[in-house]
């Protein structure tokens, strides 16, 4: 990479940050009234508390604890210990499905986008069990993590959710790939798509 090409990916980085602050703030308060009745549901459905926080790891490999709406019943992983949800999960709330389905418990990791944890845009972060084995079994696999970490990305509209290993080193291509190509316009077609999947018009 040229020098001029590290200034310009530098300045774009910049902006993408600004620009990432001002549409998560943007967003928080258009969907305020949204998680106001979500969050009234979740409490009246299941015990335990709104929002589910949990420990994923960002850019350069620091911790960060990402902010969700609660979808499963409390203390999931108590038997099992870290597993990834499986299709018809019966941890999974009534509300909570709902909410996985429309992914609207993504929702408020625009918080952890304004904290500057996050991006819009980028791979997706994974837990730090999961990162400590798969960065064993699966080549260069913590290159990903040399960019914020966002709430969509192109691994999720070209792929499903993780299931084996192969999958995640299918969307670890995607996720270099955006970590090479990251830039203005490539952020923009990775939220045409999004919204194409949120839509159902070539949904995953």
């Amino acid at each position: 990479m040229t020098l001029a090409s590290l200034v310009l990916r530098r300045r774009f980085i910049l902006l993408k940050e600004g620009l990432d602050r001002v549409s998560a703030l943007m967003g928080l308060v258009a969907f305020m009234p949204f998680l106001a009745v979500f969050g009234l549901l979740i409490k009246l459905s299941s015990p335990g508390p709104v929002f589910f926080i949990q420990k994923r790891v960002g850019k350069g490999g620091k911790t960060f604890g990402i902010i969700k709406l609660r979808t499963m019943v409390m203390d999931a992983e108590q038997a099992t210990g870290p597993i990834w949800a499986q299709e018809n999960d019966p941890r999974i709330t009534r509300i909570g499905k709902f909410l996985r389905a429309t992914h609207f418990d993504e929702v408020p990791q625009l918080l952890n986008v304004i904290r500057g944890e996050m991006a819009i845009v980028g791979p997706r972060p994974e837990r730090p069990v999961f990162v400590e084995q798969f960065r064993h079994q699966i080549p260069n696999y913590e290159a990903r993590h040399m960019v914020k970490p966002g709430i969509t990305g192109l691994a999720q509209v070209y792929h499903h959710y993780d299931e084996t290993v192969r999958d995640v080193k299918r969307k670890l291509g995607y996720d270099l790939l955006y970590v090479k190509k990251m830039c203005l316009m490539v952020d923009i077609a990775i939220l045409f798509l999004t919204f194409r999947c949120l839509t159902g018009k070539g949904a995953r």
